[in-house]
């Protein structure tokens, strides 16, 4: 892997270690942090004068360019990031699922960000298409995991108004941490009753049957819950945008063309005036570009 933000030729060339206009990337784990000069601090780079060593990026320096924004003075604030895939033609699933356009190395980064975080919000229906189990703790990651203050591996909340799901599945009778359903007041009681006793945590986020995107962030703030992490499906992004709570993107590029009807990474309405997020990063191996944006 290489970065390549910002991106000129020079940055392709060095990269490479060709000259300008020349191929280069892969597996191997070169960086050029902003401004050009070798490296990330503390991460993956190179040697003085700005050569650099072609190698994969270990888990830890992932961490460390993936970290959510220290936070600031007085009570920590919630800091909202998604984590989508997209092919170059927009689609971010393929037959239902996004696991055929993802890659080991976006994986990778997918268990980084899910690390990092205290809880991941996901949509009901991305739990039944995706077969979503409980967020395993990483050995990796333990350490720096307790000096933030957090368990062993993040808890999953689940987006639901219905409350139409397998209470039987793992994701509910055997995680490391309780899951935690979000719904609205208006929800069923029968169904509220069932997920409380396959153990999961009812958390009530809106008046009516569904959920209000701001204060689903609020609860999980007052749940302890600061560094959040969505990874959708589309339907559930698409309204975390349009309430204006989304704080970062980290999207994967996949190098493929799928054409069809699949969804794009964010649905539902659209917002009056769009929003502009700035490029914080942006990563490349093998084609996949790895890139992450923040609200300006």
């Amino acid at each position: 892997m290489r970065r390549l933000f910002p991106v000129t030729d020079e940055t392709a060339a060095r990269a490479s270690g060709g000259s300008a206009g020349e191929g280069g990337g892969g597996a191997a784990g070169g960086a050029l942090a902003p401004g050009g000069s070798g490296g990330l601090p503390g991460g993956p780079g190179g040697v003085p004068g700005g050569d650099l060593v072609d190698r994969e990026w270990s888990l830890a320096e992932l961490g460390l360019a993936y970290a959510y924004p220290e936070p600031g003075p007085g009570e920590p604030q919630p800091w909202l990031r998604a984590n989508m895939v997209s092919t170059l033609d927009g689609a971010a699933q393929h037959d239902g699922r996004s696991q055929p356009i993802s890659t080991a190395t976006d994986m990778r980064i997918f268990g980084t960000l899910r690390a990092l975080a205290d809880v991941v919000i996901v949509g009901a229906e991305t739990v039944r298409q995706e077969g979503y189990r409980p967020a395993r703790a990483r050995a990796e990651f333990a350490e720096a995991r307790e000096a933030a203050g957090q368990g062993p591996a993040p808890a999953i909340a689940v987006i639901s108004a219905s409350l139409g799901l397998d209470f039987g599945l793992p994701l509910f009778t055997s995680p490391s941490v309780p899951t935690l359903i979000l719904t609205g007041a208006a929800a069923a009681p029968d169904r509220m009753a069932a997920a409380e006793k396959a153990g999961a945590r009812v958390v009530i986020a809106g008046d009516g049957v569904g959920v209000d995107p701001v204060r689903v962030v609020q609860a999980l703030a007052e749940l302890g819950h600061t560094r959040l992490l969505t990874e959708g499906g589309p339907r559930l992004l698409g309204q975390l945008v349009a309430s204006g709570v989304l704080d970062e993107l980290c999207l994967t590029i996949s190098p493929m063309l799928t054409a069809g009807d699949a969804q794009r990474i964010a649905g539902g309405p659209s917002v009056a005036v769009p929003k502009r997020f700035e490029l914080v990063s942006l990563l490349e191996e093998e084609g996949f570009l790895f890139s992450r944006y923040r609200r300006t």
